[in-house]
């Protein structure tokens, strides 16, 4: 049974030899990478590091965009028994050195002119740093390797010790740590989350025991592979032979949907929210008789739907008429992503119901799951066989879970983290008695699905007592077309409020159509015509919520939350804390009007 990282690559290459494992964007098409070059690239590079002094046991920082030299780095490095600890591209050099210092790292790889800038800001500050490698063709800056000439020195040490890779990976042991993942910090500082081997073939293995991956998929990969489900779904990938094909960038994902039409994609709910806002969009601004055949469409859409997942037998007449209705609407919203994919997966944050009902109406089946970087990452995930919206489905084979008297999720299981790096207390207190205490608040259904409610750091509680969870209303919020992001606010104050960013794009066109002249985004943010279209929006999204959820005042955004300005994680999702303190003064003003 493969156990590592290093035997599941091992393992790969003799399995699965195909022209296309991997593939990449290059001089304008899509360029295949065979198992034979994968394999080569990885043993030469993974013997070069060890030429230049790296040994079981040592960390190596890869600082790098999405490519396949990226996950040809990270297994290398694995390979030899090193550490990978990965940084997100769009941290600052303050933030880059805490993570290259925090984690005692040896070698640094880095690719791209602009990410190396970042590194040479503070490169003067990390005593630690023994190599500089850069993954970018040719000579690379001073003071940096090539990997052209790492590879060089690998395979010379190769000609000398043919043994060597296949030893070095063989000695490499299942609780022997894989990766040391920084946490995105929605508050506080990063924490190491230490990953051992063990952790990520757990979850690979029960990923591959529920889901179906075969040497016959092409999977799109753009979530960055610093992100812990990215990765753990890459190891899944080769684990399985499917092929690998790396997008551009988030900007470039519609055309390279188009271009590698692929039948596995994993996603995040922000991309999902983006696509669905379009297609509403597009409708809405369609002509008459053409909105009410997409709303019919949609309708036996769910109709099917409904039935598909009660194992209900569909009758002929609905039959025909979801045929028509796939010809009519549905095969061209699917023709957009391909026309081949088979399932996509939703993780890092809540998906609305709303959302997943209507992509599975229309024949693209979303599989929502829950896990976090210290659970390698998935605790949970909906399936084929047991598919529930609204939740984020079973907990998969091997893992345990159970509520606390308060609410929160805790998980005990082979997925679970070995800890913090050099953080005891913090591991001390998230692990007690083998359970892994989630900071979520949740409840295990009728059907023993996982329903996520909010995390619990996030629940507002107000001046009466009353505890509102925000992530269920702010996803409401989004599925309208006139909105791109939602906050809600409202802790120990006397009602719920929101900060919205409003679609700015939809924002001018209503501006236009109601003759609002302005001479900025700023200006046109506060005109009153504009706050009070929102409100009476917002009012109309959300007529089921309880008094005291109820959102009686808004504050427009004229930009949207920004990872740069450390609004958001890397990943997408809204750091509660330091936009509150950030616009502490305009939410003040509302409740003091």
């Amino acid at each position: 049974m493969v156990e590592t990282i290093s035997q599941l690559f091992l393992n790969t290459v003799k399995a699965y030899q195909k022209d296309a494992l991997m593939l990449h964007k290059k001089a304008g098409s899509y360029t295949p990478i065979s198992t034979e070059e994968v394999a080569a690239w990885v043993k030469d590079f993974s013997l070069g590091l060890q030429s230049i002094g790296m040994h079981k046991g040592d960390k190596l920082i890869i600082f790098a965009d999405n490519s396949p030299f990226w996950v040809m780095t990270d297994v290398a490095n694995l390979c030899l028994g090193g550490i990978t600890v990965p940084i997100y591209t769009s941290l600052m050099p303050d933030q880059v050195k805490y993570i290259i210092d925090n984690s005692d790292a040896k070698v640094v790889v880095c690719a791209g002119t602009d990410l190396w800038q970042k590194v040479e800001a503070v490169k003067s500050q990390l005593s630690k740093v023994e190599r500089y490698i850069t993954l970018t063709a040719g000579e690379g800056p001073e003071g940096a390797l090539s990997v052209e000439a790492v590879r060089e020195m690998g395979q010379e040490l190769g000609r000398s010790r043919p043994e060597l890779f296949e030893q070095s990976a063989a000695a490499v042991q299942p609780d022997d740590i894989a990766s040391i993942i920084y946490t995105s910090g929605t508050t506080g500082i990063p924490k190491g989350v230490m990953l051992m081997h063990s952790n990520f073939l757990s979850n690979i293995r029960a990923v591959d025991e529920i889901l179906e991956f075969s040497v016959r998929d092409t999977c799109l990969s753009f979530l960055p592979l610093s992100h812990v489900l990215e990765r753990m779904v890459s190891f899944t990938y080769l684990y399985k032979g499917c092929t690998i094909g790396y997008a551009e960038s988030i900007e470039t994902l519609g055309e390279n949907l188009l271009e590698l039409r692929p039948t596995i994609m994993v996603n995040v709910p922000r991309v999902l929210e983006k696509i669905y806002a379009k297609v509403i969009d597009n409708v809405l601004a369609s002509p008459p008789l053409r909105r009410k055949i997409f709303f019919w469409a949609v309708e036996v859409g769910k109709q099917v739907s409904q039935r598909t997942l009660q194992k209900q037998v569909i009758p002929g007449g609905l039959k025909f008429k979801h045929s028509l209705a796939h010809k009519l609407v549905f095969s061209k919203i699917l023709a957009k992503t391909g026309g081949r994919v088979r399932f996509f997966v939703s993780g890092g944050a809540a998906l609305s119901r709303d959302i997943a009902e209507f992509f599975h109406a229309v024949g693209l089946l979303i599989l929502e799951g829950y896990g976090l970087t210290e659970t390698s990452p998935v605790i949970a995930v909906n399936t084929f066989d047991h598919l529930k919206f609204g939740t984020v489905g079973p907990p998969i084979p091997g893992v345990e879970v159970k509520i606390a008297e308060d609410g929160e999720i805790l998980t005990r299981g082979p997925h679970v983290m070995k800890g913090y790096y050099n953080m005891e207390a913090e591991t001390a207190e998230a692990i007690r008695d083998g359970w892994f205490y989630t900071g979520d608040i949740g409840h295990l259904d009728e059907d023993g699905h996982l329903v996520i409610t909010d995390r619990k750091k996030d629940i507002i509680v107000t001046a009466g007592g009353k505890n509102v969870a925000p992530q269920p209303i702010e996803n409401l919020l989004k599925t309208d077309p006139h909105i791109e992001s939602a906050l809600l606010v409202g802790d120990n104050r006397k009602f719920i409020s929101a900060l919205i960013v409003p679609n700015f794009e939809k924002l001018e066109e209503y501006a236009k159509s109601k003759d609002i002249s302005f001479g900025s985004l700023s200006e046109l943010v506060q005109e009153d015509r504009v706050v009070n279209f929102y409100q009476e929006l917002i009012d109309r999204i959300t007529p089921n919520l309880a008094s005291y959820e109820k959102i009686k005042k808004v504050i427009l955004m004229d930009r949207d939350f920004e990872i740069e300005k450390g609004e958001m994680t890397p990943s997408l999702k809204i750091k509660r804390n330091i936009v509150e303190a950030k616009f502490k003064d305009r939410i003040d003003s509302i409740y003091t009007e």
